[in-house]
């Protein structure tokens, strides 16, 4: 017999299945849905205010007027989430505006919240977006203090969750940041507010686009210290691990694209729901090949988060939200 044959051959032909739409779509084994999207949202000072951003086609920094706008579009597109993102008029060295009263993302929570309660509102919990250096924690001797930053990630996500953020989400990688929130959280009766850690966040080139969405470039040396090493996985499962007896409620791989491998020793591993982060320069690379017509943006795109999925992502946030709920 031909060693390339099935010893059942000609009776399984795994091509039956193949043969048109109706049975392709069928006996898919992942689909994607609209609601397993998260959009991100970049938001600004001042009233009325959309800058496109030049790496992001179609991706916006938005004042919080705009965003609340933007929400409604997402909800009749049928998304339902959306993760914020602060950029203060003013930083400093302590990165204050994270947890000021009335710092942008805390009157974003409000204002969306008041607009569209059914909207899930996401907050991230870090410094970089508002520290001078562009570091995600304090410095202390040349170095960024883990201890020292997590009391103020602590009070940052305690006024996110006073302001009315649906989930809080610390991207920091300070080692014991999710046991510190959750406890202050509980201590301020918000038992019921989850944490969507950052668990496996890699020190990654892909997010280039963002630093200048979010505007919180470092503005010396790297990230290296504290976010992960890319060619590491084992560690990733003791972030994971580490994390989850802290407390945490869902647990994030960012970047998706490149870390497919994490997400599915991260789905395989632990019985907990796995969120993805495709990230912006996942985006920004189908979107330049798509304009250029290198590539089909759209069935390119698909096929991504597909993957994604396929590799165990329950929730994937995504630039391409709005794009892949118009194909859905």
């Amino acid at each position: 017999m031909n060693e390339y044959l099935s010893p059942s051959f000609p009776t399984m032909r795994l091509r039956r299945l193949r043969k048109n739409a109706a049975l392709r779509n069928m006996f898919r084994e992942t689909s994607l849905s609209k609601n397993d999207f998260v959009f991100p949202l970049f938001i600004v000072e001042g009233n009325n205010k959309k800058k496109e951003i030049a790496s992001m086609p179609n991706i916006f920094q938005m004042s919080v007027d705009a965003a609340v706008r933007e929400c409604e579009e997402l909800l009749n597109l049928g998304i339902k989430a959306v993760i914020l993102f602060g950029i203060p008029e003013r930083k400093d060295e302590k990165g204050s505006g994270a947890y000021a009263e009335n710092g942008i993302i805390q009157k974003a929570i409000k204002g969306i919240k008041r607009s569209f309660p059914e909207m899930l509102v996401i907050t991230d919990v870090c410094l970089c977006e508002y520290t001078s250096h562009g570091h995600c924690g304090v410095f202390e001797n040349g170095d960024v203090a883990n201890d020292a930053t997590l009391e103020l990630l602590v009070k940052e996500a305690l006024s996110h969750a006073q302001s009315g953020a649906d989930i809080i989400a610390p991207s920091d990688m300070m080692d014991g940041r999710i046991g510190k929130i959750r406890q202050i959280l509980d201590e301020n009766n918000f038992t019921d507010v989850p944490i969507m850690a950052y668990s496996a966040k890699y020190a990654s080139a892909f997010y280039g686009p963002f630093r200048e969405a979010a505007e919180s470039a470092p503005q010396f040396g790297d990230r290296k210290s504290y976010q992960m090493d890319a060619g590491n996985s084992d560690e990733a499962m003791r972030e994971i691990a580490q994390d989850i007896a802290e407390g945490v409620d869902i647990v994030m791989v960012k970047p998706a694209l490149a870390y497919l491998d994490i997400i599915r020793r991260a789905k395989d591993e632990f019985n907990l729901p796995v969120a993805a982060y495709n990230v912006s320069g996942e985006y920004a690379m189908i979107k330049a090949a798509g304009a250029n017509g290198w590539i089909d943006e759209e069935r390119a795109m698909m096929e991504m988060l597909l993957s994604i999925k396929r590799a165990g992502a329950d929730v994937i946030i995504t630039y391409f939200a709005k794009d892949a709920a118009r194909l859905i």
